[in-house]
């Protein structure tokens, strides 16, 4: 995993990047939120969708929900990008347009939005 700090707008974000996955679970989600707050100094996080497993997308799971909650808990704002436009589960696009309004979890299409979300949102 690498994590490539940036600066926008006076906000530091840390961008993820991996040739793994790396959230696999509630568990793995905290433990990337506190590896950035350490070794980046930052909870701004931005992290594409692939590096996340399905399971997150499948809101029965409760994996989505238990993963918004820790961040929240620990002062951890995420943006995740990728493309959702084949995910048909009502509930699921509700979540992300519902998240999508709110200041600590975002779902965008591009990588440029994701490193400019949180810096919107302070």
């Amino acid at each position: 995993m690498n994590i490539e700090r940036l600066n926008i707008n006076g906000t530091d974000i840390a961008v993820i990047s991996s040739d793994g996955q790396v959230i696999s679970g509630t568990q793995s989600a905290l433990d990337l939120a506190m590896t950035v707050k350490y070794e980046a100094g930052t909870g701004n996080i931005a992290i594409s969708k692939g590096l996340i497993c399905e399971d997150f997308f499948v809101l029965s799971t409760g994996m989505a929900g238990e993963i918004l909650q820790k961040f929240v808990n620990y002062h951890v704002r995420a943006a995740i990008y990728g493309d959702y436009s084949h995910y048909t589960s009502k509930p699921l696009r509700d979540f992300i347009y519902d998240s999508n309004r709110g200041k600590n979890f975002f779902f965008v299409a591009t990588k440029e939005e994701a490193v400019q979300k949180p810096a919107e949102t302070q």
